[in-house]
C-alpha cells in the first residue's frame, strides 16, 4: 500500500495529467474551469519546444563526459583503498563519501565561492599569472556543474564498488600472488572483472540523475547569467508548471524525461549483457 502511494500513484497521476488539457472562462478563470482528453497535444507542444529539447541534449553531453570520469574516480579510489599497503582506508573511505552527505543546495553554495570573480581565490591566482578564467561562462559552466557533482557523488560510487570488492574471496588473492601478479594485474585481471555488477549499478544511477539534475543549476543560476530557466530538463519542466502555470504540459516534460531515462539505462544494460555473454 505504501508503495503504491507513493511511487504507482504520483506516476499514473502524472501521466494522467499529461493527457489532459485545462481550459479557463472568463480572463481569470472565474466563470469556470474544465479539463478534457487532450490527446498527445501536451507531448507535440512539449516536443516543439526548442528549449526542451536543447535541454535533453545538453545534458546527454553531460552524462557522455562526466558519468565516465565519475565511475573511473570512484573506481580508483576503491581499488586503492582495498589494496593490501593502503594505510587508514575507514579513514579515507569516510573522507570521500563525506560530500555526499552535503546537500546539493550546500555544495553548489559553496562551489561557488570558487567560482565567482571577486571571491575565488583560484580566479585571483590565475589573474596574477595572466591566465583569464572564467568558470561561469556560456562555454564553461556546465562542466564546472559537473565538477560539483562529481565532487558530491564519486564517495557514494565509491562505497558501491567497495561493497563488492569486499565480497571478493581472500583465496583469489592468496593464488594470485603465489603466480606472481603485480598489485595492477590483481586490479585489472581479478578485481575490476569481478565488480562489473556493482559498476553498471553506478553507471545506470549515474544515467538516470543526469537527466534529473535541477539544484545545482538552479541555485547556480544566480550568480551565471548563462544558465537559463531551461538550461536542463527538470528547470525546464519546473520553469512551465510554476512560471507559465502549464502544469499539463509540465507533466508532459516529466514523462518525456522518464522514458528517455528509461531507453538510455535499457540500451545501457543491453549493451553490457551482450559483452557479458
Amino acid at each position: 500500500m505504501l508503495f503504491a502511494l507513493t511511487f504507482v500513484l504520483p506516476i499514473l497521476t502524472a501521466v494522467g495529467s499529461s493527457f489532459t488539457r485545462v481550459t479557463r472562462a472568463g480572463l481569470f478563470g472565474e466563470e469556470g474551469v474544465t479539463s478534457g482528453f487532450a490527446g498527445f497535444a501536451n507531448y507535440a507542444q512539449a516536443l516543439g519546444d526548442g528549449n526542451f529539447i536543447a535541454s535533453i541534449g545538453r545534458m546527454l553531453l553531460f552524462g557522455v563526459v562526466q558519468v565516465p570520469v565519475m565511475i573511473v574516480l570512484a573506481t580508483i579510489l576503491a581499488l586503492l583503498l582495498e589494496s593490501a599497503s593502503a594505510k587508514w582506508p575507514g579513514l579515507f573511505r569516510a573522507a570521500y563519501f563525506m560530500p555526499y552527505g552535503v546537500p546539493g543546495v550546500i555544495a553548489t553554495i559553496l562551489w561557488s565561492f570558487l567560482y565567482v570573480p571577486g571571491l575565488s581565490p583560484i580566479v585571483d591566482v590565475a589573474g596574477w599569472m595572466g591566465l583569464e578564467v572564467d568558470f561561469l561562462g556560456a562555454d564553461t559552466v556546465l562542466w564546472s556543474i559537473a565538477n560539483i557533482v562529481t565532487w558530491s557523488y564519486a564517495g557514494y560510487n565509491m562505497l558501491i564498488i567497495v561493497a563488492q570488492l569486499k565480497a571478493i574471496p581472500n583465496e583469489l588473492y592468496e593464488a594470485a600472488r603465489v603466480d606472481g601478479a603485480t598489485p595492477f594485474q590483481i586490479a585489472w585481471r581479478i578485481q575490476i572483472p569481478l565488480i562489473t555488477p556493482a559498476l553498471v549499478l553506478t553507471t545506470v544511477f549515474s544515467i538516470i540523475g543526469t537527466l534529473q539534475l535541477f539544484a545545482e543549476p538552479q541555485v547556480l543560476s544566480k550568480v551565471a547569467p548563462a544558465i537559463d530557466s531551461q538550461f536542463t530538463p527538470n528547470l525546464s519542466a519546473f520553469t512551465t508548471a510554476f512560471a507559465y502555470n502549464d502544469y499539463n504540459v509540465a507533466a508532459a516534460q516529466a514523462v518525456l524525461i522518464a522514458v528517455v531515462a528509461f531507453v538510455l539505462s535499457f540500451v545501457f544494460l543491453r549493451l553490457t549483457n551482450r559483452e557479458d555473454s
